[in-house]
């Protein structure tokens, strides 16, 4: 393998690390605020959804956020991430328009890195390709 190669590789995973650390942070951020948050969910409420589901919505982000940015489980975070923002494409905005208000384009950002990190993995900069190589290491 020449140093390119490996240059390329090494580039390739802290790309991948670098996606899913801006969107584990982007979901853990939104969704943690919505733990507690009364206006919430009258707003879900609002749009048919029930009230009782706000808690539930919330940790759907937090925890696959968490979970994208150590590595662990990354493609069904992802698929749920994905869930979430075709949800918010459709359901919350509309599909509208791409800009202005309600536009749809940090929406479609975020659905397209979650496709991204479920079509491609995590890259090796994660917890679950360490673990995977651990029982290399002891033999």
């Amino acid at each position: 393998m020449t140093t390119a190669e490996i240059n390329s590789k090494i580039l390739n995973d802290v790309v991948f690390f670098g996606l899913r650390l801006a969107m584990g942070v982007i979901f853990i951020i939104h969704g943690y605020s919505k733990f507690g948050n009364d206006g919430f969910v009258s707003w879900i409420s609002s749009m048919g959804i029930p009230g009782e589901l706000a808690m539930i919505i919330a940790l759907a982000e937090v925890i696959p956020g968490i979970l994208l940015i150590i590595g662990v489980l990354n493609r069904i975070s992802a698929s749920i991430i994905s869930i979430i923002m075709v949800g918010a494409i459709f359901h919350v905005k509309g599909a509208q328009s791409i800009t202005g208000d309600k536009g749809i384009e940090l929406d479609l950002i975020l659905l397209a890195v979650a496709l991204v990190i479920i079509v491609a993995g995590p890259g090796r900069i994660s917890l679950s390709q360490i673990i995977k190589k651990i029982p290399r290491c002891l033999h």
